[in-house]
């Protein structure tokens, strides 16, 4: 007898209830927000130049800021010992200093909220068996990178206190990927906890889907770059820089690896021509979805992302030649987020729902086998097919994990003049 599910499943692997999928969803979408709020906020403590005001990594007495005059002379004190304030800021007065002093340590309290309301909920929801399956993956993902974000947060500090007037650039990519990528992988999550329809969209858009987020998440990076050299203070002219489509000096450091890392007119160079490569395939993957799947939730979605991207590289534009006035950069840099995590949130949809096409046919390709003995799974398995019984995975009889259009049992089945209607 044909079995589409395992005969037995403990108590333990049973689904959670619809409703406990709802309130994991909820957290894993609130603590995505607040990394939201998290990025946007580091984004003005750059712009403002107040990542180096607080000199020291204080996990757990930092949450409090100085309270009376001479704590904050103290902290000032501190201040005034490092390049940054010789170099840029020695008129500064001290309430001036308790300005920028507010912006990190409001970035730094918000990184702390983050992690009590990601930690908190995930032990209660662990205990009570709600991290089963796919979603696990994600979980262990967005708990690993919390976890690191902090110590390169500090790291990135600290190549400012000694030799240099601002972070490392490198560093600061590093900072705001771990963000973007712990964003990304709640927001993945969250997406596979709501049903889907089951739609007839190829495998290659789900592979279409993760590459444009992968696409995507390197542009962020490579925005990152731009603010660290301050490159989007150069060349604010568009389309061209400098009269030139290509500049001179693109990559002209040795080795020139170097110059994507090291060289504002080559960060700026790529940032310009990966946001044409992100247009361009945003629009290519919506002409494709509409033109095979015309009305459905895949060409609404397609359509949606390449609306984000084409206000988002006009943000940019605009951003450049208003030579980055802070609300027109944070604009941007929050636009990009929305952009990847709509990015991410289409790759696990289509996914999902590519796979939900899947379990249809595969229903249709059990049910026919029911109804024909003589072309049973039984005696295919006895015939050396890859087909095999008892499979746990739902709607699918075959213990191995490729579509049921790969099956040789289900080829030679569907070829069959004998086919069941």
């Amino acid at each position: 007898m044909l079995q589409q599910d395992s005969p037995t499943r403990s108590r333990s692997d049973a689904p959670p209830a619809a409703g406990a999928l709802r309130a994991v969803r909820a957290w894993l979408l609130a603590v995505a927000a607040l990394i939201f709020v998290m990025a946007i906020v580091g984004g003005a403590t750059r712009l403002t130049e107040s990542g180096l005001s607080i000199t020291q990594w204080r996990p757990v007495t930092g949450v409090i800021p100085p309270l009376s005059q001479t704590e904050w002379a103290e902290e000032f004190a501190r201040y005034r010992q490092i390049p940054q304030y010789s170099a840029l800021n020695a008129d500064m007065t001290l309430d001036g200093f308790e300005t920028i002093f507010y912006w990190e340590w409001s970035h730094r309290l918000l990184a702390r909220l983050i992690g009590a309301a990601f930690v908190l909920p995930a032990l209660w929801f662990w205990r009570r068996g709600r991290f089963t399956g796919a979603l696990a993956r994600p979980i262990a993902v967005a708990t690993g990178l919390l976890a690191l974000e902090p110590v390169v947060g500090w790291w990135m500090v600290s190549s400012g206190l000694a030799e240099r007037t601002e972070v490392a650039q490198e560093r600061l990519a590093l900072h705001l990927l771990i963000a973007a990528a712990t964003f990304g992988a709640l927001t993945y999550a969250a997406a596979g906890l709501k049903e889907r329809p089951h739609e007839t969209a190829g495998a290659g858009f789900a592979a279409a889907a993760g590459a444009l987020a992968a696409l995507i998440f390197c542009q962020v990076g490579l925005g990152a770059l731009v603010a660290g050299l301050r490159a989007g203070l150069t060349f604010n002219t568009w389309p061209l820089m400098d009269g030139r489509l290509i500049p001179v000096g693109v990559f002209a450091l040795a080795p020139w690896p170097r110059s994507i890392v090291d060289d504002p007119t080559t960060a700026q160079f790529d940032h310009r021509f990966v946001a044409y490569a992100v247009v361009a395939a945003t629009l290519a993957y919506a002409l494709a979805a509409r033109r095979r799947a015309p009305r459905s939730s895949l060409a609404r979605r397609a359509g949606a992302l390449a609306a984000l991207a084409i206000l988002q590289t006009a943000l940019g534009i605009v951003t450049l030649i208003r030579v980055t006035p802070i609300e027109f950069a944070l604009a941007h840099q929050a636009v990009a987020l929305l952009l990847f995590g709509m990015a991410v949130a289409n790759w696990r949809v289509t996914g999902m729902e590519r796979r939900g096409a899947d379990g249809a046919m595969t229903a249709a390709f059990v049910d026919a086998a029911r109804r024909d003995p003589s072309r049973s799974p039984e005696r295919q398995a006895r015939l050396g097919s890859p087909f095999r019984i008892g499979c746990s995975r739902p709607l699918r009889a075959c213990g191995r994990s490729c579509a049921p259009m790969s099956c040789r049992w289900w080829s030679s089945r569907s070829s069959s003049a004998a086919w069941p209607a």
